[in-house]
Formats: C-alpha cells, sequence, structure tokens
C-alpha cells in the first residue's frame, strides 16, 4: 500500500509527512513524497534531503519532484500512477493552531480526487501510532463507503471504531419542539450503523455517540477529542461519482476539528486507507 503526500519545504510540508507516517505506521504503508512544481521552477536539491529526514523511523519512503499545472493537479495524478491509498497534505498556514484553514491545494484536491485525501491540522506533530478512529455516519446516501473505509482501516490497525451521528439543533426548532422525537431518526440510523460495524468487528471495538449541538460546531466541540486520533467522513452526494466534492456539513466539521481529518470518495469501492 503507498501513499502520496504533498510535499513544499514549509510547515504544511512537515505537517503532510507527520500525519502520513502516523497513519503508515501501523499499516507498513510506504510514503511517495512528491513535491510539484511548475516548468520554469528550478529542482531544489536540498528539498529531497529535507523532507526524508522528516519521515518517521520504520517507515519506507520515497521522494519524487513533478512539474504540473497545480499542486493538485500533480498529486492526482501521481496518486493515480502509483494505485495509491490516499493523499495527504497540509492545511493552509494561516489556519488558526490545531485547526484547519483550506488553501488552494487542498480545495483543489477536495473537489476533484477520486482517492482518499487526508487533512493534517496545522502544528501536527504526532508521531506515535494512531489511537482511534471516527466515523462521522450521516443519513444521506453515501454513509455506506465511508463505514467500509472506517471498518476496514480500524481492523487493521486493531485500534477502536467511533461511530458518530452529528445533528444541528437549530436546523430542527419548530413550535412544541421536542429533543428526543427530533433525535430520534438519527438515533434510529446510528444503531444500524453500529450493527453494521459489529458485524465486522469486535463488539468491544466499536461504539456510538449521537452528539447534538446548537450548531455543528458546537456538537463537534462536544464530542471529545484523542491527540492519536483520525476522522472519517464522507463527499456531498453533489460530488461526481468516485470523485469528492465537500459538502456544507463537513466543512462546518473540518472548522471545528482539532484533529486530522479523512475525506473519501463518493461511491468509492476500494477498501481501506
Amino acid at each position: 500500500m503507498k501513499y502520496v503526500v504533498g510535499y513544499r519545504p514549509d510547515e504544511r510540508g512537515a505537517d503532510a509527512i507527520a500525519l502520513a507516517g502516523v497513519i503508515a505506521k501501523t499499516q507498513g504503508a510506504e510514503l511517495h513524497l512528491v513535491n510539484v512544481v511548475h516548468g520554469s521552477r528550478e529542482n531544489d536539491p536540498a528539498a529531497k534531503k529535507q523532507a526524508l529526514a522528516l519521515v518517521p523511523n520504520m517507515v519506507t519512503a520515497t521522494y519524487s519532484t513533478r512539474t504540473a499545472e497545480s499542486f493538485a493537479d500533480g498529486l492526482i495524478a501521481t496518486a493515480k500512477e502509483d494505485n495509491a491509498a490516499l493523499i495527504v497534505v497540509g492545511a493552509a498556514s494561516n489556519g488558526l493552531f490545531k485547526r484547519f484553514t483550506l488553501g488552494s491545494v487542498a480545495n483543489g484536491l477536495l473537489h476533484a480526487s477520486p482517492i482518499p485525501v487526508a487533512l493534517a491540522p496545522r502544528g501536527y506533530n504526532r508521531r506515535d501510532p494512531l489511537t482511534r478512529l471516527t466515523v462521522m455516519t450521516g443519513v444521506r446516501e453515501g454513509w455506506q463507503a465511508v463505514l467500509d473505509v472506517g471498518t476496514t482501516a480500524a481492523g487493521r490497525r486493531n485500534v477502536p471504531l467511533r461511530l458518530v451521528s452529528l445533528v444541528e439543533i437549530d436546523q430542527l426548532e419548530q413550535e412544541n419542539f421536542d429533543l428526543d422525537h427530533a433525535l430520534s431518526p438519527a438515533r434510529q440510523h446510528a444503531n444500524t450503523v453500529l450493527a453494521e460495524a459489529a458485524s465486522k468487528l469486535p463488539a468491544d471495538k466499536v461504539t456510538v455517540t449521537l452528539a447534538h449541538g446548537r450548531n455543528i460546531e458546537e456538537a463537534v466541540d462536544g464530542i471529545g477529542w484523542k491527540s492519536g486520533e483520525l476522522v472519517v467522513v464522507g463527499s456531498s452526494r453533489l460530488a461526481e461519482n468516485h470523485k469528492i466534492f465537500l459538502g456544507s456539513t463537513a466543512n462546518k466539521i473540518l472548522r471545528s476539528l482539532p484533529v486530522p481529518m479523512v475525506v473519501v470518495p463518493r461511491d468509492f469501492v476500494r477498501q481501506g486507507i
């Protein structure tokens, strides 16, 4: 298994390598560090040495420079050639510490990639392996692909899988509002997803959480996060088949997360990351 890592000789490049190393450690995956340049730019011979020095011990990595019209295009083309399971990039450098701000590279990937994309928060420097996977299980079409990726990834790494269903209360408020009744469809869906996940993983490795707040950001903040956590979400139903398109809910989740996130393309059928 191979992961393509978008590298630039800056903080974002270091964040991406750190996250790729953490995800790869318990998977035995190989990293392909890719520095995408425009044709008029000369290669920096020091960049390869600098990039490989950031790779954690016990993780195999190669480095290459690729010429392309855009950083996102170069990463997608390389990932297709490598038959990669994942593309990993860092968030924009002007985001708040441990929060996400999407730059042009991430935006390009999140509207075109046929391969799952992992986003590292600014300042991400973890070295230890993952400790838990959290899958956001929305009720809309496409949740099955996200669940398949999450259960497979958790099973391979022997880490707990947490299933989270988010409910935005402000969207539900009305006359004679009954919170328990309003949460019932989400609770029923969460239990359905839990049963399916439990059929593939040991019962003590799967939990379900129904989180709610006045808005998505409040619901996400109230869940509780581990430093070694990775979140998996799906693409919007507006995405083209087998491609990513980040919907409004996923965007809200992204802005609130203190941990890395993987976005899975619509109708993605390949197992695991």
